[in-house]
């Protein structure tokens, strides 16, 4: 077997032991459009977030974009599928028969630089209780999102990826890190009390931070309804379920104690 293929089938091996995957799978779901790695299968995309990114293409894909590929690089391989032509014996037909994988090298847009590219432009603003993230050991950055999605939480990467601006979803996924510290993990997906933790922590912080809260709490409650009803439940029970969680979480960012943890924890 190729060494490169060994190497990308090793990682998501390696990537299954960790744990790693299903916050890989989840992210891989939503591609990013309008860049070459939305048109990927879906395993490549999985590779892509295993390697640390949200943005990887061949060495001639950054020369079309104007970027260049850092000296010293290294590469990051997805597994491409080859065809051969082959008649079928029934019908004469001529199809495609797939024969084997090579790996390709593919280089993180972070190992890049040359032309700004459209996703990048996005700047954060100075976003209350960063500090408490900064101090638990994670890192706070811009990412291209998507239609599905505005930020997440990885654990695995120690990292709030935010596609968007809002204060809010900065809120939610600092919430979501404080609920993983607490409880030492988080069950793999959009747990549906999870999310509603999250978004009602994001909500009350707000409200703390003295944030206008008009223009997000109608999506709020929609977010809450929406996976309230996974759990048959209405959106005002399925806050009172949670409200210990969040009061943990609260207490966790705003005064560095919940339970026995405290600020210095950081995310392992």
């Amino acid at each position: 077997m190729n060494k490169n293929i060994q190497t990308v089938l090793q990682s998501i091996v390696s990537a299954f032991e960790s744990g790693n995957v299903p916050e890989a799978v989840a992210v891989a779901s939503f591609p990013i459009p309008d860049i070459p790695s939305t048109q990927w299968s879906f395993t490549n995309r999985t590779i892509q977030f295993l390697s640390g990114t949200a943005d990887a293409r061949g060495f001639n894909q950054w020369k079309a974009v104007n970027r260049h590929v850092k000296k010293g690089a290294k590469a990051v391989y997805i597994l491409v599928p080859c065809f051969r032509k082959q008649v079928d014996e029934n019908t004469q037909e001529e199809g495609q028969v797939l024969t084997t994988f090579k790996a390709m090298p593919v280089f993180r847009v972070e190992d890049t630089e040359g032309e700004p590219l459209d996703y990048q432009s996005i700047e954060l603003p100075e976003l209350p209780f960063i500090q408490r993230a900064y101090d638990w050991g994670i890192d706070v950055k811009a990412v291209p999102g998507n239609y599905r999605y505005y930020g997440y939480f990885s654990p695995a990467r120690k990292e709030i990826a935010l596609a968007t601006p809002s204060e809010k979803t900065f809120f939610h996924e600092l919430s979501h890190t404080a609920d993983y510290i607490i409880k030492g993990e988080l069950k793999p997906g959009q747990d549906p009390f999870q999310e509603i933790t999250a978004e009602l922590s994001a909500q009350a912080l707000s409200r703390i931070a003295g944030k206008s809260i008009e223009d997000t709490t109608g999506n709020s409650f929609r977010y809450i309804s929406h996976y309230a009803q996974k759990v048959k439940m209405s959106p005002e029970k399925a806050c009172l379920r949670v409200l210990s969680d969040c009061e943990k979480i609260l207490n966790l960012i705003l005064h560095g104690r919940a339970d026995g943890i405290n600020e210095t924890q950081k995310v392992a």
